[in-house]
């Protein structure tokens, strides 16, 4: 039988995108397959030129922006797919995106999601920070991606087309089994934004799953359409959420020596940042980690925990990518890892 597969973009304010990018998706609908648009709560027109334009889609409307997270776990308890895709809406997909990931799925059921290969949509021939050709994690937490080390993106030379096992799929086009989103309780909505999407990937592992690339798929991110680069509100997420997912998905006695070891790499690096006149960034931090604290002392109720700790992590890396990369100098996936491209 043909899986079903709900391709579901999540709008905030995002008019703009849905008017450029929408058109990709849709005609590159394959059979079983169905678009939904998730509004959360947008204050613009994006219901208005929806129901204008697209009158055909289905679209589930929201009492208020619950984030990323909230807005998908929402939205998905009323979307019944034996797949979904969240797609973020500043996304153009190829023609032909879906069958490569169907495919995948459809011939390991031990791999419970998985990613097409993501390039920047202003330079087609390079990878785009939010995932790249798949998700790596480093010993302390830090995540990376074939193709995108720190702020660094290489030009996409083929050097990545090998579907193969990663640590996380990006928000930005993650293709997940339905059944497993549910399972794993969804997207931690404390998270609101940001690495919300590893830590899923992380209890999916955790619970025996595996996640995978498939860059035999190819989608164009613009990226930052929500949160610009650099803004405080994601350097805050980005920090608190990354320490946050280290203590749910590590053992105790990991994280427990791990995190005060991060402490002070994030310190140095707001410090560093502070001296170069980006007073932002040090504030963004500060507040991350008093936020963290605040969360590890009254809050950890609030977040989901893995169910399962018997899996085996793929695309983890045992050194320091900050090591590799500010000390050893090495700038590429296949360097830092010593792969031969």
């Amino acid at each position: 039988m043909t899986p079903t597969i709900a391709i579901v973009i999540l709008n905030w304010n995002g008019r703009s995108f849905l008017e450029k990018f929408l058109p990709f998706v849709t005609a590159s609908v394959c059979a079983g397959a169905e678009v939904i648009v998730a509004d959360n709560a947008s204050t613009d027109d994006s219901v208005s030129f929806l129901r204008e334009r697209y009158p055909q889609l289905r679209v589930i409307g929201m009492d208020k922006n619950r984030g990323f997270a909230g807005g998908y776990n929402e939205a998905l308890r009323h979307v019944d797919s034996d797949y979904y895709v969240l797609l973020n809406s500043d996304v153009e997909v190829k023609p032909g995106w879906l069958e490569p990931m169907i495919g995948l799925m459809e011939s390991d059921l031990s791999i419970g999601a998985c990613q097409p290969k993501i390039l920047m949509y202003a330079d087609k021939s390079s990878f785009e920070y939010a995932g790249a050709a798949g998700g790596w994690l480093d010993y302390l937490g830090y995540p990376f991606a074939k193709g995108r080390i720190f702020d660094v993106c290489e030009e996409d030379l083929g050097q990545y087309d090998q579907a193969e096992p990663i640590f996380w799929a990006s928000g930005a086009a993650l293709f997940i089994r339905a059944r497993l989103y549910h399972e794993m309780g969804g997207l931690d909505t404390y998270f609101f934004a940001h690495q919300e999407e590893i830590d899923l990937c992380w209890r999916l592992q955790l619970a025996g799953y595996k996640i995978y690339s498939c860059p035999q798929s190819v989608v164009y991110h613009v990226g930052g359409g929500t949160l610009p680069k650099g803004n405080e509100r994601k350097v805050f997420l980005n920090f608190r959420n990354n320490l946050i997912m280290m203590v749910k998905n590590m053992p105790a006695g990991e994280w427990l020596w791990k995190i005060p070891y991060r402490f002070l790499l994030d310190t140095v690096s707001a410090w560093k940042s502070l001296l170069a006149g980006e007073g932002v960034y040090f504030l963004a931090i500060t507040e991350a980690h008093l936020a963290f604290l605040k969360w590890l002392v009254f809050k950890r109720k609030e977040s989901i925990f893995p169910k399962k700790r018997g899996g085996i992590l793929l695309g983890w890396y045992s050194r320091s990518i900050v090591w590799q990369y500010f000390v050893a100098g090495r700038k590429t996936f296949n360097e830092i890892v010593k792969r031969k491209p």
